[in-house]
């Protein structure tokens, strides 16, 4: 087994132990935007988990120096990034800083938190990528200050094909620890859920505005 393979493996059984990732695929949730869905993703309880938090800051801190070996400053997305970029940047002995969704409008209405140079290699930490939205955001702000993003982490990445297609339009690289694909997998060989409901998961991987999937 590769060392890519082995992460993604770790990192899904730890994020189904701690219910960071959590999969009803029989009772779904229902997000924000009213999507019927059959998994919650909560990266923030990673935090809370000690064990956990240490194999996902060292693997991320693995993956940046095997991905990305020129970066110079790990930039956290505000705000479920900015507890993990800071703890990987202190591993990797790395500046850090984070971008808000929005600039303060107050004091020096600083969008970006940290001191960032014109020039600088730049990599994006993030908790999850689903459409990719925030982090694009993200990025064309650092673009706009100068900054070259290499690309983006994250913790896990539910595989969406819109996240995909947006990242690439962007000219964004990026790589997850994890993918959803990687934890339904888990999940069934771990008894969560059973092997029947993979293809019901995949299905709303593959257009979550679909609900056929449910009651399937």
């Amino acid at each position: 087994m590769s060392r890519e393979k082995e992460i993604k493996r770790l990192i899904a059984e730890d994020l189904l132990r701690i219910g960071a990732v959590f999969l009803r695929p029989e009772e779904p949730f229902t997000w924000a935007s009213g999507i019927k869905s059959p998994v919650y993703c909560d990266n923030r309880l990673t935090l809370t988990s000690p064990d956990v938090r240490t194999d996902v800051e060292e693997s991320l801190a693995e993956t940046i120096k095997e991905r990305f070996p020129e970066v110079e400053v790990l930039m956290g997305t505000a705000t479920a990034g900015i507890a993990h970029a800071a703890i990987t940047a202190h591993l990797m002995g790395l500046p850090m800083g984070y971008v808000r969704s929005g600039a303060k409008d107050h004091g020096r209405g600083n969008q970006i938190e940290g001191r960032l140079e014109p020039g600088q290699k730049v990599v994006v930490v993030e908790d999850l990528i689903s459409t990719g939205g925030s982090c694009i955001d993200t990025v064309n702000v650092l673009r706009e200050a100068g900054a070259e993003v290499l690309g983006v982490i994250s913790i896990m990445t539910y595989g969406m094909k819109k996240g995909i297609d947006r990242m690439a339009e962007a000219g964004i690289e990026w790589v997850s620890l994890t993918d959803f694909d990687e934890v339904a997998a888990t999940a069934a060989d771990k008894g969560y859920i059973s092997p029947d409901d993979i293809s019901r998961l995949m299905a709303f991987r593959d257009d979550p505005s679909d609900e056929s999937w449910i009651g399937k």
